[in-house]
């Protein structure tokens, strides 16, 4: 694989000079099930009925502040995929991992990559698979994190406002503002998923922003501080991007973790993470309830996706997900959701949408492999 890029003809703001996005592409979506398999994951679906997939959207809003400087790390099984939504996507900007390692390897790679392109590089690491409404805000976030990472040489991340206390994501703390910036402040602390009671306590004090895992850093200091908790992650990463050829012989021999724990929450408690809040709306798509809320109802309290010609509902509200071609009925259930597919028939109730995972891991448990 060609890694070595060749020079951006694209047209970008100039604040935006140097300033890679990075999507990496991966998991399997198992709390959408059996929309989203491990041979075809979220992101590869349209699930808001724009007419684009989660990723072709991305790469879309991505292009605005980046141009042609997009690259994309996706695994093998998912990379021919990739490449059909994204036919433009040149060869060289899409990295494919043999085996899933977590987000610190995949994104660690691509800085990597893009760190002997230019050692100056500042990266921007954006899942594939998140929606976002607002381009201009979401830019605008961008902007200056490009411009705190590049003033300050600090890892940034962009902290989504919350609109109420979920339990569901990670939180950020934010500490004193940095001066020279509009909203940018340090990160106190990384907080792992809260139960419902601290959730509103966070959001009470005002100090807490949503973890959207979105990073913005030069390319060189993510790698150098992975290499102070790190070294033996960050030395082989050098190393695959020095020389493609080793891609299959050492990745598997790679730690597993993800950046958050490799590097964001060591780096916050020496001081060395900001966060910029972003005022924007944003949702990780996480399960079916949250995809309800991203569409509007198409028959009274139901939403559908797919064809509503082909779903017929008599008292009824929540969710249908209906791809096979099938009618499907739904009589006298109230928050409900009814997902149909050519081999698979999910029914849940709205507020149990996050359990949807469970039913992956007993097939897997159980041997049915085919239906992951």
């Amino acid at each position: 694989m060609n890694w070595w890029l060749g020079e951006c003809r694209c047209s970008v703001p100039r604040s935006l000079d140097r300033f890679w996005a990075v999507v990496p592409a991966g998991g399997a979506g198992t709390r959408l099930w059996p929309v989203s398999r491990a041979g075809s994951p979220k992101f590869l679906h349209d699930l808001t009925g724009s007419g684009r997939t989660l990723i072709q959207a991305t790469v879309d809003r991505l292009r605005v502040l980046a141009g042609e400087r997009v690259l994309v790390v996706t695994g093998a099984a998912h990379a021919a995929a990739v490449h059909e939504q994204v036919p433009d996507l040149p060869q060289d900007l899409l990295i494919a991992e043999p085996s899933p390692r977590d987000s610190m390897a995949a994104i660690g790679l691509a800085a990597a990559v893009l760190e002997r392109r230019d050692p100056d590089a500042i990266i921007g690491s954006f899942a594939a698979d998140h929606v976002i409404a607002d381009q201009q805000a979401f830019g605008a976030a961008v902007v200056e994190a490009v411009g705190v990472a590049r003033r300050d040489d600090l890892l940034v991340t962009i902290g989504i406002e919350p609109t109420f206390a979920s339990t569901g994501f990670g939180y950020i703390q934010m500490g004193p503002r940095l001066r020279a910036h509009p909203s940018a402040a340090r990160v106190r602390q990384f907080v792992e998923k809260p139960d419902a009671r601290r959730a509103a306590s966070y959001l009470a004090t005002g100090e807490f922003r949503w973890n959207a895992g979105m990073f913005v850093v030069r390319a060189a200091t993510l790698l150098d501080l992975l290499a102070q908790w790190h070294p033996d992650l960050a030395a082989g990463l050098r190393e695959i991007a020095a020389d493609p050829d080793l891609l299959e012989s050492r990745w598997e021999g790679l730690e597993k973790i993800a950046i958050d724990h490799a590097v964001a929450e060591p780096a916050a408690d020496e001081g060395l993470v900001a966060v910029v809040p972003g005022s924007f709306d944003w949702d990780d798509v996480g399960d079916f309830k949250s995809l309800s809320c991203l569409l509007p109802p198409a028959e009274g309290a139901m939403t559908v996706v797919g064809d509503p010609a082909q779903v017929q509902v008599i008292d009824s509200g929540g969710l249908v997900v209906s791809e096979s071609g099938r009618m499907v009925a739904v009589v006298g259930l109230e928050d409900v959701v009814v997902v149909e597919t050519a081999d698979a028939l999910l029914v849940a109730s709205r507020e149990r949408a996050q359990d949807v995972k469970l039913v992956v891991e007993a097939l897997k448990a159980s041997g049915h492999v085919a239906w992951v």
